[in-house]
């Protein structure tokens, strides 16, 4: 009987979760930028926004499918809200950037926001009039109506956080240490501290 109610409890608690759907480039720095929020539970590397039913990462990245290399994020709506998520994304990302983030170029790296539903979708829109007042500049980042959300394989799951090792140009690494490498190179956390200055909300945590 208590495992019952214990189990009902939890399942009540899941139910209460929402998701966000957003696309920042990278998937891997995304999630790996959103899952050290305090009240976000998880967040899902995937594709989302294209024609193709379960595309593959070679799909979406060679182009021609539509598809957003995008982030699903489960967060609880009594810790953090849409607003403060979305207020956060903005800032994590180059949002004048029409071609891509970064050093990733085309349009599976394009940045957008995938809404569920009126309040999400103002929320979204609020997010993106703010960070054009900051900014002082054109905000290319669309806002879009949710499609379907494929995650994408294992091997990009959690890849920011890995012990698997792997091999690359500078011999076998971790996932975790390629990750990081990456990150550096591709100079995603310069240019989003030369956009946003202090209100950069994830720069110095990638060390």
């Amino acid at each position: 009987m208590a495992f019952g109610f214990i189990a009902n409890c939890t399942s009540a608690k899941a139910a209460d979760l929402k998701t966000l759907t957003v696309a920042g480039g990278c998937f891997w720095c995304v999630e790996s930028d959103f899952e050290r929020v305090p009240g976000v539970i998880e967040a899902v590397s995937g594709f989302t926004g294209g024609t193709v039913s379960n595309p593959t990462y070679k799909q979406v990245t060679s182009g021609g499918t539509g598809h957003y290399e995008a982030v699903q994020i489960s967060y609880d709506p009594d810790k953090i809200s849409a607003d403060q998520l979305l207020h956060l994304f903005f800032r994590s990302i180059d949002p004048t950037d029409a071609g891509g983030q970064f050093c990733d170029r085309g349009e599976s790296y394009r940045t957008a926001v995938f809404f569920e539903g009126a309040d999400q979708k103002q929320a979204a829109e609020r997010a993106k009039s703010e960070a054009r007042s900051d900014l002082g500049r054109k905000i290319v980042t669309p806002v879009l109506a949710a499609q379907r959300f494929y995650p994408a394989d294992a091997y990009h799951q959690d890849y920011y956080k890995s012990g698997a090792v792997i091999l690359t140009r500078f011999g076998p690494r971790s996932k975790a240490e390629a990750y990081k490498r990456y990150r550096s190179a591709c100079g995603r956390d310069q240019r989003v501290k030369q956009l946003w200055g202090k209100d950069a909300p994830f720069i110095g945590g990638h060390s």
